[in-house]
């Protein structure tokens, strides 16, 4: 029996040349996290399994060039309570803004929420801040109208229900904008900047110049 090649290998995503895992929040949350939650086939196996307790944003598989995405099972800081544990290898997640709905453009119901967080050198609060950044989804609940799964043959429950608490990550680094003197001093390192290249023409003295009668013409 023939095995289709996998896209993900040693946990990293491997593309052919020209392909982009490129999918919309809504995607990500309808099509892969829905899915993965209530344990039914994925599109697709472009997102891997990983402990983000146990590794820095900078050594977790994939390039670092670009955007990363990873299942990632939540566990709580304490044993009676709700909050996730964000503690990493070297620092931890800190979130950050407001959350954002994730709504269907079917039924226009939410579905998702995310959650923007930064990754903390050290330990809290006296961590220092990194251009890290992670985008966690989560599925908005499990009463949630759209996020039923219809039931499956042969199964004795009237409605699929989540097994575990899954959320979706994408990671990337954060591009930082460079300073518009820092671009003009390189400009006149590299030589782009040169005063003496061109000559600067005086198009107001020579227009004066124009107008004014020669001495040798004649009244």
């Amino acid at each position: 029996m023939d095995h289709k090649p996998s896209p993900v290998r040693c946990g990293a995503l491997r593309l052919p040349p020209g392909f982009r895992f490129h999918p919309s929040d809504e995607e990500l949350v309808v099509q892969y996290l829905k899915r993965k939650v209530f344990s039914c086939p994925l599109p697709a196996f472009f997102i891997p399994d990983i402990d983000l307790r146990k590794h820095d944003p900078w050594n977790l598989p994939g390039a670092c060039q670009g955007e990363r995405y990873f299942f990632n099972l939540r566990k709580s800081r304490y044993p009676n309570g709700k909050r996730s544990n964000r503690a990493a290898s070297s620092g931890y997640w800190k979130a950050t803004g407001k959350d954002k709905q994730i709504v269907a453009s079917g039924c226009n119901q939410v579905v998702g929420i995310k959650k923007v967080l930064i990754f903390y050198r050290g330990k809290p609060p006296a961590g220092s801040r990194t251009d890290w950044i992670m985008h966690e989804y989560s599925l908005a609940g499990s009463d949630n109208p759209a996020l039923i799964f219809p039931q499956r043959k042969n199964s004795t429950h009237g409605m699929m229900v989540p097994n575990q608490d899954w959320a979706l990550c994408r990671i990337f680094k954060k591009r930082r904008t460079t300073n518009m003197v820092d671009e003009i001093e390189q400009d006149r390192d590299e030589g782009k900047i040169r005063s003496s290249a061109a000559g600067f023409i005086d198009f107001m003295q020579q227009r004066e110049s124009d107008q004014t009668p020669s001495s040798s013409s004649s009244p």
